[in-house]
C-alpha cells in the first residue's frame, strides 16, 4: 500500500504510527494550499520575500535557486519553508499576476482562455469557420484609449476585397471599401446577386459616379425640316450612363422618345442648330404634355446655335421628346441639334 494519496500526494496515517498529528497536519497543509489553487505567479526562481501561504507555479525550463530541479511543480510557502507538489495534467488554477485562469498541460501552465489565440469567438451568437467573430447585440462600441482610434480591414492583394458588407436577412444590399481594385467604392444591390457601383474615389482623389444617369441624345438625320405640329425624338445616344433607353415612337414625327431611368432632379440642356429659318419654336416635352423648356429660332439667327437649359424633376419612366412649330431646316447630330441630360 502506498503511503500517500495518488492525486494530492498527502500522507496516510499508518497503523501504530507515533506522532499521528504531524502526518495529519501535513495533509491539511497540502489541502489548504492545493484546493481552490491560486498561483501568485509562474516563475523560474523563488521570490525573495514570499508571504505565508503563497503558491507559485515553477516553469519547466531553467528553474533556479531553491526551485532548481523542481521544474513544472508547485511551490507553496508554509511555516517559513517551501513545500512542493507535482500537478497532474488538467489541474486548474488562478494566476493572480495575470488575473487569468490557467491549466497544467503536463509540462507548463497555460492560459485557459487566450483571446489572442482563439480560433472562433461568438458573443451572444454562434461563430463559424467563415464568421470567426460573431456578435449579436443592439450596438457595438470601439472606443479610443486616450487618443485616436482606427478600425483596420486588410486584404492580401489589389484584386482582393477589404470592405464592410451591409445585409438584409443575410443577403447583401450594400458594400463599401476596396472592391477588387485601388478605388474606394460603394456598390448596392436589390437582391444580393446583381450589383451596381454607386460611386468610387480613385487614388488621386477623383470622385466618379458610374451609375448616375447622363446622356447625349439626337437624331441621325443631318438636315431636315420637321413640319409644324410634329414631334422629333432620338435615334442615337452618343453618350449613355445610368440606364437611359429609347422608348416608343415620337408620333407624328420621327425617332423615339427618351426614357428617364431614375427619379430625381435633372439638368436638361438642348441645342438647336437651324440652317435656315423663317421663325421656328422647339419645345422639350415631358410625357408628351408638359413643356420643360423652349428655344426660338429666327431667320436672322440661322446657322447660329440656340441653346436652352433648365432643372426639372423627372420620374423613372418619364419620356422626353421635342415638339416643333414654325418652319426651319434643322441640322441634327452631336454638337448640333441634340439633348443633354444629367442627374443632379
Amino acid at each position: 500500500m502506498s503511503e500517500t494519496t495518488p492525486s494530492l500526494d498527502m500522507p496516510y496515517i499508518l497503523p501504530d504510527q507515533a506522532q499521528k498529528h504531524v502526518t495529519h497536519n501535513e495533509a491539511l497543509q497540502r489541502l489548504d494550499a492545493l484546493v481552490q489553487l491560486v498561483l501568485t505567479d509562474i516563475v523560474s526562481g523563488a521570490p525573495a520575500n514570499p508571504a505565508e501561504g503563497e503558491c507559485f507555479g515553477i516553469r519547466t525550463a531553467g528553474p533556479t535557486g531553491d526551485f532548481q530541479d523542481r521544474g513544472g511543480q508547485i511551490a507553496c510557502f508554509i511555516d517559513g519553508s517551501w513545500i512542493f507538489a507535482r500537478p497532474r495534467t488538467g489541474w486548474l488554477a488562478w494566476n493572480a499576476a495575470t488575473r487569468r485562469p490557467v491549466y497544467y498541460d503536463g509540462s507548463e501552465w497555460q492560459p485557459l482562455i487566450s483571446l489572442s489565440q482563439m480560433d472562433q469567438l461568438g458573443i451572444n451568437a454562434t461563430a463559424d469557420s467563415t464568421n470567426r467573430l460573431s456578435v449579436s447585440a443592439p450596438a457595438s462600441l470601439f472606443n479610443h484609449q486616450g487618443g485616436s482610434h482606427q478600425m483596420k480591414v486588410n486584404r492580401a492583394a489589389e484584386a482582393n476585397t477589404a470592405s464592410l458588407l451591409f445585409q438584409t436577412g443575410f443577403s447583401g444590399r450594400g458594400e463599401f471599401g476596396l472592391l477588387g481594385d485601388l478605388n474606394i467604392g460603394l456598390k448596392v444591390s436589390t437582391d444580393g446577386t446583381n450589383w451596381k457601383r454607386a460611386f468610387q474615389v480613385d487614388p488621386n482623389g477623383v470622385v466618379r459616379k458610374p451609375s448616375n444617369p447622363a446622356c447625349r441624345a439626337h437624331l441621325n438625320a443631318t438636315a431636315m425640316s420637321p413640319p409644324a405640329g410634329t414631334f422629333t425624338g432620338f435615334q442615337s445616344l452618343s453618350l449613355n450612363q445610368g440606364g437611359f433607353t429609347l422608348g416608343g415612337a415620337a408620333t407624328p414625327g420621327i425617332g423615339q422618345k427618351l426614357v428617364v431611368p431614375a427619379t430625381g432632379l435633372y439638368r436638361l440642356t438642348f441645342t438647336m442648330l437651324a440652317l435656315t429659318s423663317s421663325g421656328h419654336v422647339m419645345t422639350l416635352l415631358q410625357n408628351g404634355v408638359t413643356p420643360l423648356l423652349t428655344a426660338r429660332g429666327l431667320g436672322s439667327l440661322a446657322t447660329i446655335p440656340q441653346q436652352a437649359s433648365t432643372i426639372a424633376s423627372l420620374a423613372a419612366g418619364d419620356t422626353l421628346q421635342f415638339q416643333h412649330s414654325g418652319t426651319a431646316q434643322l441640322d441634327f447630330g452631336p454638337g448640333k441639334t441634340e439633348l443633354l441630360a444629367d442627374f443632379l
